[in-house]
């Protein structure tokens, strides 16, 4: 027993952790995950799925967030991800991984419950962990329940006020209550288009926060304010990394460019980059 003791208490020395102690990953910083910087594939919305997959490799990430409606390019016959096969869909995941990117989640823009189950699926077959979209309130518990079924989560976006009924903080919240596989997805350039303060409203929804939507604009309060480059614009980046940091958010933040369709890699590079920067900040 006395050797056997003293072997274990070798080995833990050799982990640098104590007998019992759990090792720490490299995705943690004591107790809590890092979270991660990806992009968002909707910012190369005029572009084929493959062309969009390199891009985001330029703009030097891991991580990417597909979207339901992309016409995926002639690889695909044009079709959008709701309309291929099982070998397509098992053709598209190799494509990621060929790209060495993971693909977490995917913006939903469905309407029907057939539509959520079709995408469900979809997700399983991608082994996507969570769907973000903006959910008829007919559809919460159904919903809810079928992503139990099927282990993934459905993070509620926000469109601007007037386009979306999650706009507030506080509608997002009714959604949330008592629907355990339901959290957020908080898009920041919309907050601000509403009026509203990202930091206030992550404060808001704290602990149910799944994912960012990161993005710019030039102006607070307008709903026709102009998309720009991360940094350029109105939001306070650092007070929302502070904010991020002190929630132990651990999911991902996808970076957005919603200008400059044609020719927007620099501007998600820069993104990405200035977001790591104010992180080593």
């Amino acid at each position: 027993m006395k050797l056997l003791m003293l072997v274990i208490a070798f080995f833990s020395i050799i982990m640098g952790c104590s007998p019992g102690e759990k090792p720490k990953s490299e995705n943690e910083e004591g107790s809590n995950q890092q979270w991660t910087t990806g992009v968002a594939l909707y910012s190369f919305n005029r572009f084929p799925f493959v062309e969009s997959l390199d891009k985001a490799k330029k703009a030097g990430v891991d991580y990417i967030e597909g979207f339901s409606f992309h016409k995926l390019g002639e690889d695909f016959r044009n079709r959008s991800i709701m309309e291929l096969s099982d070998g397509q869909l098992a053709r598209m995941k190799a494509m990621v991984e060929e790209k060495g990117l993971h693909m977490r989640s995917m913006y939903a823009e469905v309407e029907s419950k057939a539509d959520w189950k079709q995408l469900i699926a979809v997700a399983n077959a991608l082994k996507l962990e969570f769907l973000v979209g903006e959910p008829e309130p007919t559809h919460w518990d159904f919903l809810n329940e079928l992503a139990g079924e099927h282990d993934i989560q459905i993070a509620i976006h926000q469109h601007a006020k007037g386009q979306s009924r999650y706009w507030h903080p506080d509608s997002v919240l009714v959604a949330l209550e008592g629907r355990d596989h339901f959290g957020v997805c908080g898009d920041l350039g919309h907050w601000v288009r509403s009026g509203l303060d990202p930091v206030e409203s992550m404060k808001k929804l704290e602990g149910r926060i799944i994912s960012v939507h990161a993005k710019d604009l030039d102006e607070f309060g307008n709903i026709e304010a102009n998309d720009v480059r991360i940094g350029s614009g109105v939001i306070d980046y650092k007070a929302v990394i502070e904010e991020l940091e002190r929630q132990s958010f651990s999911g991902p933040v996808y970076i957005e460019a919603e200008h400059n369709w044609e020719d927007n890699l620099e501007s998600v590079r820069f993104g990405v980059d200035y977001i790591r920067q104010l992180r080593d900040d």
